[in-house]
């Protein structure tokens, strides 16, 4: 068991590692290679002020001067040791400027997420406890209304009637707590609708079986059946969707923080658009897609630990296939 899950770790790594490279590399290419060069257009820009002199300056500074193969390999190696060159615009590296700006989307997005699993497991437990009318109708129908309301839009509502009218936080000051707080809600609706239809799928299944029903008949608490018995298993293929969702939990962050005037990555991105600093622009996506595959191989690295059903052939994942696997999930069914 232990042999096959470390070939199966080592696997995926090396595919994340793979896909890493591929999405920088692509990255590179958009950036450097695309006729129109657009860093010397950036820089050639009457509206820059750049003298003739001072462009070829700064295109020897970045490099660009050398051929496509060594600016290829002077940008991943410097990416893989986290050195992302240096900004167009305010003359200061990369590193430095994302680092002051990521904590904030850090706390927003794990904020976020928070919100999310608590609003799914919430609309969950409705479905499955609440009276027939009110679990099957209206709750039911939660995610399709969190779904089809776009991020925005429930951000601006919030600071109306949060912010404005009731006065909870402050607009003028985005990274209070309680601005974090409305800004972690508006971000989190939308994603907690995804999560909820999963479990809710999932919990119609295991709610149906022979273990639920027994501990229905021996007097189990509503709460306790469904911490206990019930949200355990349902919430497995929850895990895929939460790593799924990352892309958009970091597209939404950015919104948000437009939204809510917050200091983060969202608005490092729109002065860099703006400007066209493309340096810091080919940063962030990089590091969009190093946290993106980061959260899906964790993702693939927990399910075997946390399904005993499944299990390792080859160092690829294989879910049961008859009955008699599904039904008797064994510790010593991960094989090699």
């Amino acid at each position: 068991m232990r042999n096959a899950y470390l070939r199966y770790a080592g696997i995926r790594l090396v595919q994340a590692v793979v896909v890493v490279l591929l999405a920088y590399l692509f990255t590179f290419v958009v950036v450097s290679i695309l006729p129109g060069d657009p860093v010397t257009n950036v820089l050639r820009d009457p509206q820059n002020g750049f003298t003739e002199e001072q462009i070829k300056t700064i295109i020897a500074a970045q490099g660009l001067d050398q051929p496509i193969s060594v600016q290829l390999w002077t940008s991943l190696s410097g990416f893989l040791v986290g050195d992302f060159g240096v900004s167009m615009r305010s003359t200061r590296p990369v590193t430095t400027l994302i680092a002051e700006v990521l904590p904030s989307t850090l706390i927003l997005a794990s904020a976020g997420l928070a919100v999310a699993l608590l609003l799914a497991a919430a609309i969950a437990y409705g479905t499955q406890f609440l009276p027939k009318r009110l679990g099957q109708g209206i709750v039911r129908a939660f995610p399709s209304l969190f779904l089809s309301v776009p991020g925005f839009v429930i951000g601006l509502v919030l600071i109306h009637a949060f912010g404005f009218q009731l006065g909870l936080f402050r607009v003028i000051e985005p990274d209070s707590a309680w601005a974090t707080v409305f800004a972690a809600v508006a971000l989190g609706i939308p994603i907690s609708a995804q999560i909820a239809e999963v479990l809710i799928a999932n919990l119609d299944h295991e709610s149906g079986q022979e273990y639920a029903a027994v501990a229905r008949s021996r007097g189990l608490g509503r709460v306790r059946l469904f911490a206990k018995h019930l949200l355990k298993p349902s919430s497995l293929p929850v895990v895929t969707v939460i790593a799924l969702t990352v892309g958009e939990l970091l597209g939404g962050s950015l919104i948000t923080e437009t939204v809510f005037g917050r200091t983060g990555i969202g608005s490092l991105v729109q002065r860099s658009a703006a400007a066209q600093d493309l340096p810091v622009l080919q940063a962030v996506v990089s590091l969009a897609a190093v946290v993106f595959v980061l959260v899906n191989l964790i993702a693939d690295l927990f399910y075997p630990l946390l399904d005993p059903r499944l299990k390792l052939v080859g160092g690829t994942e294989r879910r049961p296939t008859s009955a008699n696997e599904s039904a008797a999930p064994a510790p010593g069914s991960v094989t090699g």
